[in-house]
């Protein structure tokens, strides 16, 4: 199975872009798009009966960026409700048995557990401005609904979240978090009972609901402003990991990686070092249990350009079309398509994608909870593998690594797929 980095579309786009990018990387269109496209990916394909409501958030949004208030009520909130900025932590046993040096950016130290609330802030401080009554999400870890579910507890916003039946499974803890911050699960049955339903519920919701209710869309998907909006709500991650660095390492890292499923923890830290040549960017993707079709959710390695959930991006699909049911041991990451700038950045060949076996990613959830007394994620466990692979290749390096969550969600189910005994 494919330990070999990913770039399937390797043309003269790809030497174009390389020979220019500099730190005015941050200056092009593809970045900033404000037609909603990076290069031919992106764009807004939704129902008539959602374009009002996506017309309003992009306006109101738009309006956002450019207020002194909306930034400072944002970044109070990230400061003393979330705790950013999160922790840049020092691996020593990791860095001890890889041969490299190892750097954790902590998200899983933020309220919630994950990196996650970065953008539920966000949109539940538009959704006030737009005086919504209600926040809906989808959600596959739970973290995203969880994240959800507790910015609607402390605005005073109605939440409902939608979750794979398969999902409320595994996921059991999350399942409860939310119940206890007041939100409405709504398991979904359809399909395999994952994120894809989930997404697939939560649409339906939203154009029945639209005028009293803002769908807080996730990860780094969807029809724009989503994708943009998503990664400008987590690009805290790689702002502030650039600067950790530099002061901390004394240098930036050699290699940056990041799990990707939708995205949106990886969007958020590659975009602090787009404009940064000599830091690797690499993208960890599930590889499930092979590479034959509906046994892994590798979207850059396996998807082909398609339309999915209102844009336009890279989706596992079958020979007619139709989206493939896919699968990951991590709940977060089991969904069928990558947000339009990953698939616009496989493109033009600034960050490279993997794939991680599910039984990888196991090892490395187990191996680095023993050897830091850190319990990842198993979406964040993808990273951790792809880390150990290029810290063999590449002894002494400094390897950045976000950890997007924490795994005390996942640990029940670990000990099912691993068998361990009862006490």
């Amino acid at each position: 199975m494919g330990s070999e980095i990913q770039n399937p579309f390797e043309d003269r786009d790809t030497r174009r872009f390389l020979k220019h990018l500099s730190r005015d990387a941050f200056k092009e269109k593809a970045f900033f798009p404000e037609d909603g496209y990076f290069g031919p990916f992106g764009g807004r394909y939704s129902p008539e009966v959602l374009v009002p409501a996506i017309e309003e958030l992009e306006a109101v949004y738009t309006k956002a960026l450019k207020s002194t208030s909306f930034l400072k009520e944002w970044k109070r909130y990230q400061r003393e409700f979330a705790g950013r900025p999160s922790k840049l932590t020092y691996a020593p046993r990791l860095s001890e048995a890889w041969g490299a040096q190892i750097w954790l950016k902590r998200e899983d130290l933020n309220h919630t557990g994950s990196h996650k609330i970065n953008n539920a802030l966000g949109q539940a401080l538009l959704a006030k401005r737009m005086k919504k009554k209600r926040l809906i999400a989808e959600t596959g870890a739970g973290q995203h609904g969880v994240a959800t579910a507790t910015v609607a507890a402390h605005f005073g916003f109605e939440c409902t979240v939608y979750m794979g039946a398969e999902d409320v499974r595994r996921q059991k803890l999350n399942v409860y978090r939310m119940q206890l911050l007041g939100a409405t699960v709504v398991p979904v049955t359809s399909g395999t009972g994952t994120l894809k339903d989930a997404t697939n519920e939560a649409m339906r919701d939203w154009a029945k609901t639209v005028g009293e209710t803002h769908y807080v869309i996730g990860s780094a998907i969807g029809p724009h402003p989503f994708p943009t909006l998503v990664r400008d709500f987590q690009s805290v991650i790689g702002l502030e990991s650039r600067k950790q660095m530099l002061k901390k390492a004394g240098a930036l890292p050699d290699i940056a990686v990041a799990c990707v499923g939708g995205g949106s923890n990886a969007i958020g830290l590659f975009h602090g070092f787009l404009g940064d040549r000599d830091v690797r960017l690499i993208g960890a993707e599930p590889g499930g249990r092979s590479d034959e079709p509906g046994e892994h959710a590798a979207s850059v390695f396996a998807g082909r350009p398609g339309y999915f959930h209102g844009t336009h991006s890279l989706f596992i699909q079958k020979d007619d079309g139709q989206i493939q049911d896919v699968h990951s041991v991590s709940a977060g990451l089991d969904y069928p398509g990558v947000g339009p700038q990953h698939a616009y950045l496989a493109k033009i060949g600034r960050v490279e994608y993997t794939r991680v076996p599910d039984a990888e990613a196991l090892d490395a959830f187990v191996q680095v909870t023993r050897l830091e007394g850190i319990v990842p994620a198993l979406e964040s466990a993808h990273a951790f593998v792809v880390a150990r692979r290029e810290a063999a290749l590449k002894k002494g390096s400094r390897m950045l690594v976000c950890l997007s969550g924490r795994g005390d969600k996942d640990v029940a189910e670990v000990a099912r797929l691993l068998e361990l005994p009862d006490v």
